[in-house]
């Protein structure tokens, strides 16, 4: 079954850097798009960062626009959110989610906490 993993969370302080990754199972993980979500407490969970499955396009939410980068490697069924100068509004659980079959999968989760 399809399985999604995240790891590399943890607390950082403000300007810091920290680099998420998504392992997946389970589909074909070459012919998906996947996209990083981030919710942080009492807000929706909401979608930083996608990348296409062909080109590897991406797109990005405002706010992390130039800060965040995704990036993918297939031959490891590897998603990854680079992610620098962090902000204590970034401080969030994030997500990693692919659309197969037309139904949506989700990791755990990974808490990240930006904070001096």
């Amino acid at each position: 079954q399809v399985q999604l993993v995240e790891s590399g969370g943890g607390l950082v302080q403000p300007g810091g850097s920290l680099r998420l990754s998504c392992a997946a199972s389970g589909f074909t993980f070459s012919n998906y798009a996947m996209t990083w979500y981030r919710q942080a407490p009492g807000k929706e969970r909401k979608a930083v960062a996608a990348i296409t499955n062909t080109y590897g396009s991406t797109n990005y939410e405002d706010s992390v626009k130039g800060r965040f980068t995704i990036s993918r490697d297939n031959a490891k069924n590897t998603v990854y959110l680079q992610m620098n100068s962090l902000k204590p509004e970034d401080t969030a659980v994030y997500y990693c989610n692919a659309v197969v079959w037309g139904k949506h999968y989700w990791g755990q989760g990974t808490q990240v906490t930006v904070s001096s």
